[in-house]
């Protein structure tokens, strides 16, 4: 990855760039365009896609006459199937194996950007039993020989586990995969010690890490940068009938952006997250789409809230870098062209 958009995507301290969030946090309250649709929009009913439940709660895409639908599924593969069916325009996801193997039919593309491994942001925790820590799996580097569960082959998971073996130099086939089918699966067996090791998005592992169930080996955002949801549409949402329909939700998904980098991503001199009323203001718009009825809700969220590049911009160089190793591991067949599956026009890059 190139340092200079590394560092471009920096944390930003208090003051900086604030000037250019001005507008687009007051376009939520420019006049409405004539409202077309409804856009549906698939996505998981978890955390990670909240810039998108606060572009719906606090009007951003009303503002730019888009009526969006959320339909929400239990897993990623679902919403890239829903999408090739005709059930969904849009979707957000990780970006699997099965992903890929539809994108690469010509059915879907990669079009945004959504949330990002950064370091200093710990998303996605690599989490290790009890009883594999205290046998000696302290870490990373010891991983080999041990067991790592995920819900199925060519998960976003089971690509990180790979990138990390090449960061950190040992070999990916040391370590045995488990596939255990569902994220509950995966948290019961690494809390009973059924498998040495998973990985767990943060609002999931720190309750977890804090309860004593489980050890924290590393956080993957700090060893592999890589973009870990993307915004994708189906083919005839990148048609020219449906084109402008597809720009204007992408602004409207920008402003959404734009306020959660305000809440959640500031942070001070000692580059410490420094949270305020933006914050609050975002939790009260997500809570009732995460957590519900749990009283640290708040706490979870201001917690588990990983990284959005400024703009919703798509690290395209590390699409290619998943795609290709997918290929390599054989979890995806047949060659795929990058510009086959990527589409830019709507949203920036990195």
């Amino acid at each position: 990855m190139c340092s200079a958009r590394i560092q471009r995507d920096r944390p930003m301290p208090i003051g900086r760039r604030a000037a250019l969030l001005l507008p687009a946090l007051a376009a939520f309250g420019a006049p409405r365009a004539q409202a077309v649709g409804p856009v549906r929009l698939g996505l998981l009913h978890t955390l990670s896609p909240a810039p998108f439940y606060l572009a719906q709660a606090h009007g951003a895409w009303a503002a730019e006459g888009v009526a969006v639908e959320f339909r929400f599924f239990d897993a990623a593969q679902p919403i890239a199937e829903a999408a090739v069916a005709g059930d969904i325009d849009l979707g957000v996801t990780g970006l699997t194996a099965g992903f890929f193997s539809l994108a690469g039919r010509g059915a879907l593309k990669v079009i945004g950007g959504g949330l990002h491994e950064q370091k200093g942001f710990g998303l996605t925790a690599l989490l290790v039993s009890n009883r594999a820590y205290n046998a000696g799996l302290t870490d990373l580097r010891k991983l080999p020989g041990h067991s790592f569960g995920v819900t199925q082959p060519g998960s976003s998971f089971h690509c990180m586990l790979g990138r990390l073996a090449q960061a950190r130099g040992f070999a990916f086939n040391s370590v045995t995969v488990r596939p255990l089918q569902t994220v509950s699966n995966m948290l019961a067996a690494v809390r009973s010690g059924e498998v040495d090791s998973i990985m767990a998005v943060a609002s999931v592992a720190r309750p977890l890490i804090e309860a004593g169930e489980v050890k924290l080996l590393a956080w993957v955002g700090e060893a592999v940068p890589c973009q870990v949801t993307a915004l994708f549409a189906r083919r005839a949402m990148l048609m020219p009938a449906r084109a402008d329909v597809l720009r204007r939700f992408c602004r409207g998904y920008q402003k959404g952006v734009a306020e959660y980098r305000q809440a959640f991503l500031r942070v001070g001199s000692d580059f410490k997250p420094v949270h305020g009323p933006a914050t609050e203001a975002a939790i009260a718009a997500i809570k009732p789409y995460v957590f519900p009825g749990d009283p640290k809700a708040a706490e979870r969220i201001r917690d588990g809230a990983g990284w959005y590049d400024e703009g919703a911009a798509l690290d395209v160089i590390d699409v290619v870098r998943q795609l290709d190793w997918f290929i390599s591991q054989k979890l995806v067949k047949g060659r795929i062209d990058a510009n086959d599956i990527i589409d830019t026009r709507f949203l920036p890059t990195r």
